[in-house]
């Protein structure tokens, strides 16, 4: 996997160049990781819905799509597109997904912390007053017995819970890009103006907040690892 770290680039035209990418490539086309943080903007996905953009202000709204509702990019995220050849890779989409949380998470133990999964809630989130646990969620995925694994949680529950991390794909022709954002050291209140992921009142956190003092480019060369080790065929 090339491995680019891209700097602060125009969100559009980082999208533009993933598309590209995805079209133009062929079989023999490595898989490539770009690394890099966005001025200050909310993303519409697919199955966002507007009256969960609250307060935008002068903040610029792009529709995109990627999978997911709105979030919020801006410096001192670490935003993470892995274009990866799937069927080269030899897993499928849900897989995919699960092993961009567990780079997340296992780049948050890196730093100390503790990240979680939620049933029903793409993305990885951490107690907020015990960021270092390790006790169990709860609210973690898991299968209800005599349930298909899809009807086996109820709907999220936040409850003590942070978001540290949000993820959002698009496969074409077996192909991905968008991919995940890392919230390291930001302007968090931006959060506050949209209910973030689709839900009212989901508290938006980073590292900085939970006590852990690190650089953007230190969060970006270990999460850029772990993509690397994780999403390997």
């Amino acid at each position: 996997m090339e491995i680019r770290h891209l700097g602060l680039v125009d969100y559009r035209e980082t999208l533009q160049g993933m598309q590209a990418f995805t079209q133009e490539r062929t079989s023999q086309t490595p898989d490539a990781l770009w690394i890099c943080q966005h001025p200050p903007l909310y993303t519409q996905g697919l199955a966002g819905k507007a009256d969960h953009v609250l307060a935008p202000g002068d903040i610029p709204i792009v529709a995109t799509n990627r999978g997911g509702q709105v979030t919020f990019h801006g410096p001192g995220q670490v935003v993470a597109y892995p274009l990866l050849d799937l069927q080269r890779a030899g897993y499928f989409v849900k897989e995919y997904v699960y092993r961009i949380e567990e780079a997340v998470i296992r780049t948050l133990a890196h730093f100390g912390i503790t990240g979680h999964r939620v049933g029903g809630a793409p993305g990885i989130y951490v107690r907020l007053d015990d960021p270092g646990g390790h006790a169990q969620l709860p609210q973690r995925p898991r299968k209800a017995e005599g349930l298909p694994a899809t009807q086996a949680h109820d709907a999220p529950d936040f409850t003590g819970l942070g978001k540290i991390a949000a993820l959002g794909i698009k496969v074409s022709r077996h192909c991905t890009y968008h991919g995940v954002a890392l919230n390291v050291d930001m302007d968090l209140e931006p959060f506050s103006r949209i209910n973030p992921c689709g839900y009212a009142g989901l508290q938006t956190v980073d590292l900085s907040t939970i006590g852990v003092h690190t650089t953007w480019e230190e969060a970006a060369e270990v999460l850029s690892q772990q993509l690397a080790i994780r999403l390997a065929p």
